[in-house]
């Protein structure tokens, strides 16, 4: 696998992307998106488990359980959300992919949307149909950047991954954008993810290799434990390459898995306000699944993500945030470590009891922007790792004013 630098979502042969100024909510900048495949895609979509979902969700919910198999473009806006906005939002959407066909010369049912920014406001339909006018004449590949820029709303950076793969004398590629900083602790997916691949693969073989890539990546991060209205992570496969991958094909997967989670890194690390990026490991569990929930319990502790920020290892609260996970342990069996990348590996807790570490050395592999954090609870085989950033003041400034 060759990871692809400055390689993103139209980087799979036959993708390209326009982006225009819609002024939906930014006046000097690009906000909407269109990426396009010249072929017919099969497609594979997660999305929020929120029952408050956006009107995009919705309709693009039902263009996949009857469209799958005949997928040809993303329309992408930021600055509106047309999340808590009625039949009319859905009515909007649909709107949207109309005028996106029509552009296009394709299907409506060809066309999938996703809006990102304020709830509850109607999208601007005149805007928004000016912007796809506007982009549709410049659709190219080397427009996948722009994209990616695009759809930010509070992030800071763009996000964007792509890897090459060798599947004995043929190449094939993934590339994906993703964007989030805040609201972002997803039960499916992160908050907007699309990737491309010019392999070919049939949709249920998609959904699988989609779903455990997401399981491994995007449903392994928390900024601030909310999950969005409008979470969507999207995979289209337009067969350019000629390279069919059938089931369980390793390669395939460690390279979707590998986009994802490069994307699902980025979004932690450009969290609102966030300073530092924290992995939690959580091993010792009787499986997968409580080692998971104790690692989101500690990732989403608004104490445990403060004394983040302030470089305090305060140990304490990231054991009390193992204790009300609901997972039954003996306390007596744990052991909590950190580390960070530039000191040793070191044990605050062993047998439940605290050790005799320096507080120095503590504090100092806190005060790093890069740490890791180990906790074992018993002796069973289960483990799970979850990425989190830190709680800070700055997350409340950009929250607190959000919609003026």
């Amino acid at each position: 696998m060759k990871i692809l630098m400055n390689g993103g979502v139209t980087s799979a042969t036959g993708f390209m992307a326009a982006t225009a100024v819609a002024a939906i909510k930014y006046e000097n900048r690009d906000d909407l998106a269109l990426v396009v495949s010249e072929k017919i895609c099969n497609g594979a979509a997660m999305f929020t488990q929120n029952q408050v979902a956006a009107a995009p969700v919705l309709v693009d919910k039902a263009v996949m359980v009857e469209n799958k198999g005949r997928l040809r473009a993303v329309l992408i806006n930021a600055g509106n959300a047309n999340a808590c906005t009625g039949y009319i939002g859905q009515e909007n959407a649909r709107q949207t992919q109309e005028q996106a066909a029509a552009a296009l010369h394709c299907d409506r049912d060809q066309i999938l949307v996703m809006s990102t920014g304020v709830i509850g406001v109607q999208l601007p339909m005149d805007k928004m149909e000016a912007g796809i006018a506007a982009a549709v004449p410049c659709l190219s590949s080397a427009n996948g950047n722009a994209a990616a820029q695009a759809i930010m709303t509070t992030d800071t950076v763009p996000k964007e991954s792509a890897v090459s793969l060798q599947i004995g004398d043929e190449t094939i590629r993934i590339g994906g954008m993703a964007k989030g900083v805040g609201m972002i602790h997803p039960n499916m997916a992160t908050m907007l993810s699309l990737i491309t691949t010019d392999a070919d693969i049939v949709p249920e073989l998609l959904e699988w290799y989609l779903r455990t890539a997401v399981s491994r990546s995007f449903n392994r991060i928390s900024i601030d434990g909310d999950s969005s209205t409008n979470d969507t992570v999207l995979l289209l496969a337009n067969g350019a390459s000629g390279v069919t991958v059938g089931a369980g094909d390793a390669r395939f997967q460690e390279g979707l898995t590998a986009v994802c989670t490069t994307l699902a890194h980025k979004i932690v690390r450009d969290g609102e306000g966030a300073t530092k990026f924290v992995e939690i490991h959580v091993s010792g569990t009787t499986d997968d699944e409580p080692a998971h929930t104790i690692a989101n319990s500690i990732a989403t502790s608004p104490l445990v993500k403060t004394a983040f920020a302030g470089s305090d290892a305060n140990w304490g609260r990231i054991m009390m945030a193992a204790g009300r996970a609901g997972v039954l342990f003996d306390q007596h069996q744990t052991a909590l470590w950190i580390g960070g990348e530039s000191a040793d590996e070191l044990c605050l807790v062993a047998d439940g009891t605290p050790t005799a570490y320096a507080e120095a050395d503590a504090a100092a592999i806190f005060t790093q922007s890069d740490f890791k954090i180990h906790l074992i609870i018993g002796a069973g085989n289960g483990r799970s790792t979850v990425w989190t950033s830190d709680l800070t003041h700055e997350y409340v400034s950009i929250n607190a004013d959000y919609r003026s």
